[in-house]
């Protein structure tokens, strides 16, 4: 079982309401069910250090919150069966969203992490921070009227935006998509909605899904990058996703590979997303004499393919693409020493699809040699949909940070 994302040994640093080691292990063995699907509570005590009465007793909680069910028998040699316990679907929802300068994609899960419901806005020009939240809102209310049975059970919203998201001390979120010309940007209006909202950079949302459910689960260290219009990263150390001083940790995209090379949309020139986003491989495809249509996935699609039926120039551009993202990936293999490096992204996963064991190759060449050996490229597991997958995790793990019912109903009535 991996390591709770902002893990258990975060909770009680971050969370002020849990108070007793009963929480804390409810998170555990919460954290266990939604991650392996089914245990016994024998595997619940074992997993976690418990005794069989404290996972008794937790599993008990969990029941009476509508969250866990025991679900079947399962035969045990010379004694009474042993209950299954699984999480109960219907016990409540999660929604996240990928919030990119063209529109949302907006996603509900349930309980078990299966998407039950998905709606998309925009897709096809650049808008304002005011259409992308109009986008959000009208995407978030057309959810809300297909899954009117279920919306009570909607814990809250998760978005992965395309910048930088500070927290402050009271807790509200500013947007900082300077890549994108916009100004700061409060995050909290951007939903015309009353349900928590959490937000996050989509780089890192990325890598909590892949954390939780995909190629970085069980992994206390790993890199998982954002290739698409942007470029972004999230850095998984020691079982937490890194966020630095103030959330800005791991602004990947924006780093220099050269300081004369091409204007960033940062401004700067040089970045690694100057070289490696959707835009850069194709106007260097454009300005060495390729034709083709779009901006998108086709397009990146049309350019492997010329380069498969032999054309030189879209060649060319793989070739330099290649090289310049086993540079780049080197260069955080040699800073963290990851156990995994994982793509993701649209254009990460095309790349991918054909080319990862020429950017594998690429990118053991270009760090050391030690750290070389420990790594092992992966692809994402989820496609398109990780950074919503990602966001939604966050509102999950606000749930399951939470304190006990009975702790709650005895804090309402103290506080009545």
């Amino acid at each position: 079982m991996p390591t709770p994302p902002d893990g258990e040994r975060r909770l009680g640093r971050q969370s002020p309401t849990i108070k007793s080691l009963r929480v804390q292990n409810r998170s555990a063995a919460l954290t266990q069910l939604i991650t392996d699907g089914s245990a016994t509570r024998a595997e619940i005590a074992t997993a976690n250090g418990l005794s069989s009465a404290s996972a008794t007793n937790i599993v008990g909680d969990l029941i009476a919150e509508g969250l866990i069910a025991e679900t079947g028998l399962l035969a045990s040699q010379g004694g009474r069966p042993t209950s299954l316990l699984e999480p109960v679907a219907d016990g409540a929802y999660f929604i996240g969203a990928d919030v990119g300068e063209r529109g949302v994609a907006v996603e509900m899960f349930d309980l078990t992490m299966h998407r039950v419901d998905q709606e998309f806005r925009g897709g096809r020009f650049e808008e304002s921070p005011d259409a992308i939240g109009r986008d959000l809102t009208d995407a978030v209310e057309a959810l809300r009227l297909r899954n009117l049975g279920r919306w009570s059970r909607v814990v809250g919203v998760g978005l992965g935006l395309p910048g930088i998201v500070e927290t402050d001390a009271a807790g509200a979120q500013t947007l900082y998509a300077e890549s994108l010309g916009w100004p700061p940007v409060a995050v909290r209006p951007l939903l015309g909605h009353d349900l928590p909202l959490i937000a996050e950079n989509g780089a890192k949302t990325q890598a909590k899904a892949e954390q939780w459910f995909g190629a970085a689960r069980g992994v206390q260290h790993a890199v998982v990058a954002l290739l698409g219009r942007g470029v972004g990263l999230g850095v998984i150390a020691g079982g937490e996703v890194y966020r630095g001083h103030a959330s800005s940790a791991s602004e990947w995209g924006h780093v220099s590979l050269d300081r004369t090379g091409p204007v960033c949309r940062c401004g700067r020139r040089g970045c690694v997303e100057a070289y490696l986003g959707a835009g850069a491989i194709l106007d260097r495809w454009a300005e060495l004499g390729g034709s083709f249509e779009g901006s998108g996935w086709g397009a990146i699609g049309r350019l492997l393919d010329a380069t498969e039926a032999g054309d030189a120039t879209a060649g060319q551009v793989v070739d330099e693409v290649v090289a310049n993202l086993g540079v780049a990936l080197g260069g955080l293999v040699n800073l963290y020493n990851p156990e995994r490096v994982i793509i993701g992204g649209w254009v990460g996963i095309r790349l991918m699809e054909r080319l990862s064991e020429r950017i594998e190759s690429t990118a053991k060449a270009a760090a050391l040699r030690r750290p070389a050996e420990q790594f092992t490229l992966l692809p994402c597991t989820f496609g398109g949909d990780t950074v919503a997958i990602g966001a939604a995790v966050m509102p999950l793990e606000s749930l399951i940070a939470a304190p006990l019912a009975a702790e709650q109903s005895r804090a309402a009535r103290s506080a009545g």
